[in-house]
């Protein structure tokens, strides 16, 4: 008996169904992908002759690749006992196993030699790792599930793109990270959805949309935003796991393609680049119950349930930060009157306000969209914290308030200023431990401790402008 029924993962129908579509592409290698503690896709390349192997029985990874930081450092000491996590399994940078999801199968459009499957990892003995985030995601929707809903999901993404002028190859440009590369604007910007700024970039937008599309992804729209070289896709609602597994597909997909047509594309929510915009991703969500929308009201725009999900986001909203803007940079954004929340509040059709509730009375397409989070965000944690907290705020019964139509001048919490002060909200939300563990939020804030200690230790170009002449 192989690992994966040994341990009822997947069924023999299933990976057949792989298999099959493998040999009738004629494929040459299976891609199997793993989303890190970051949403950054690691993982293996396999010949496809090797793949029914792995399909079964998965293929070895370290588990130091969850103890690395965005710089690809380990933060964790390996070598102490427990793997520094006080967990047998990982000491000695032992391995785990990549189990690849059937489900989630693909051929690359742009490699078309290559099969690609999402993975997750499970220790030799058959238990989930507790550090994988598509495992959190999943717990949180079987809570739901037990309650009697479906998490759905819809994705609005902002993200740059750019013409790469010189992507930084020589020697001296390695190192943890490596030297950014050179870029070039596609457009100027601020012609917001102006179809001329759209023409300029259609010839790029085009190869993203056959692409992703082939993929089989639910792309709605293209469109240029605000700033320059700044576009927004935005894709269908899906159930489940499915809006975050084709986020990180989205994101890699975008950023592969881009890179081998000459372009540059990232996720990182304000560059250093003079006159950009920061982006956001913008999470529409709701719960299905017996194929009805539980937000849609009868007579008022959101029903109780949707309500007390809402109180559950702006109660909780300081720790989600954490998890919906991870990175330093993403808090750059926080601004008022920009477009941007400050603070957690909620308003109807309102865009400034933290959550925007959307739809009509009796409209089955009425739902919240949480505007907080930053397209570097991993998909599996952004999308748990906020069915975590909106299902605690349905359990407590919280009170949203009223909604409000001057979201920079009411009075409200704050959002986080900074990562230091997200990482600092979460440690303290026993709604957090209770819904992730106490081991997965302290090896979080520490990956996240990390990189703002690193952040801390560098003279910025502000410093020495600052003061070098002037003391």
């Amino acid at each position: 008996m192989n690992f994966v029924e040994r341990h009822g993962l997947h069924s023999e129908a299933e990976r057949a169904e792989v298999l099959r579509q493998i040999e009738a592409a004629g494929l040459g290698v299976l891609r199997l992908a793993f989303p890190d503690q970051h949403g950054i896709l690691r993982g293996k390349t396999i010949m496809a002759s090797e793949a029914a192997g792995a399909l079964a029985n998965g293929v070895t990874m370290t588990t130091t690749l969850l103890l690395k930081d965005t710089s690809h450092r380990t933060v964790f000491p390996v070598w102490s006992a427990g793997g520094a996590l006080g967990e047998k399994a990982m000491e000695g940078a032992a391995d785990a196993l990549l189990i690849p999801d059937p489900t989630t199968f693909r051929i690359l459009p742009w490699a078309p030699h290559s099969g690609w499957v999402l993975c997750d990892a499970y220790f030799p003995d058959g238990r989930p790792v507790p550090l994988g985030t598509r495992h959190l995601l999943r717990q949180q929707v079987s809570k739901a599930a037990e309650l009697g809903f479906d998490f759905v999901t819809g994705l609005e993404v902002e993200f740059h793109l750019f013409r790469l002028v010189d992507p930084k190859l020589d020697p001296s440009d390695a190192g943890q990270p490596g030297t950014p590369p050179d870029v070039a604007l596609l457009t100027q910007g601020y012609n917001y959805l102006t179809e001329l700024r759209y023409d300029q970039i259609d010839s790029v937008l085009e190869i993203l949309r056959r692409e992703i599309q082939a993929l089989g992804l639910p792309l709605r729209s293209m469109e240029v935003e605000y700033g320059p070289s700044q576009v927004e896709f935005t894709f269908g609602p899906q159930a489940g796991l499915a809006s975050a597994d084709a986020m990180v597909l989205f994101r890699s997909a975008v950023k592969q393609v881009a890179r081998r047509h000459g372009y540059h594309a990232t996720f990182m929510c304000r560059p250093r680049i003079p006159n950009v915009m920061s982006s956001g991703w913008h999470l529409h969500q709701s719960l299905v119950r017996e194929g009805r929308n539980a937000f849609m009201g009868d007579g008022t725009l959101l029903s109780e349930t949707a309500r007390h999900y809402l109180g559950g986001l702006l109660h909780h909203a300081r720790a989600a930060a954490a998890f919906s803007t991870p990175t330093i940079n993403g808090y750059r954004r926080y601004r008022s009157h920009s477009l941007a929340p400050d603070r957690a509040i909620w308003g109807i059709d309102n865009r400034g306000v933290m959550v925007r509730a959307l739809g009509a009375p009796g409209d089955a397409a009425t739902r919240l969209e949480n505007r907080v989070g930053e397209p570097a965000a991993n998909p599996y944690l952004y999308l748990a914290s906020q069915l975590a907290y909106g299902l605690e705020g349905i359990a407590a019964r919280r009170d949203p308030g009223p909604p409000v139509d001057t979201p920079y001048e009411t009075d409200a919490p704050l959002l986080p200023r900074s990562l230091a002060e997200a990482v600092a909200a979460l440690e303290e939300s026993a709604a957090a431990r209770a819904a992730f563990g106490e081991t997965f939020v302290s090896y979080f804030a520490r990956l996240k401790r990390a990189e703002i200690a690193r952040f801390e230790a560098e003279v910025s170009e502000w410093e020495h402008r600052e003061y070098f002449e002037l003391f």
